[in-house]
């Protein structure tokens, strides 16, 4: 099972990651420094987590996601869904549309995702 409870770091980390695989741990280490200010101990210390958590994989020093961005986020969008309203996706989308209008372009997005079923 996939856990998908990352802080504001962790999740940082991960758009890295996703940014940028497959990629080799020491090129990891090497962006983090650059785009994090992280020593390669704490690149290497995050990694560690994030695949025990089933979202990447390190396999001979090559880092790889197990789990896309977009499933990823799909899952977490999910679990708010289902924590703040009760599952009922229609009820997140009227308390999202009470503070932001939907573009007519907007509507017909989701007008066709609903349609095909995606």
């Amino acid at each position: 099972m996939i856990d998908t409870n990352l802080g504001v770091v962790e999740a940082r980390f991960a758009d890295l990651i996703w940014q940028h695989e497959p990629i080799h741990s020491r090129e990891l280490a090497q962006v983090c420094a650059r785009e994090l200010n992280w020593k390669r101990p704490t690149t290497y210390n995050v990694l560690r987590k994030l695949c025990e958590k089933g979202i990447f994989q390190n396999d001979q020093g090559i880092v790889s996601s197990k789990i896309s961005r977009q499933d990823f986020y799909g899952i977490q969008g999910e679990h708010f869904v289902a924590q703040a309203f009760d599952g009922s996706l229609p009820a997140f989308v009227a308390a999202f549309t009470t503070r932001k209008k939907l573009s007519e372009a907007e509507i017909q997005e989701l007008m066709d995702i609903i349609q095909d079923g995606r």
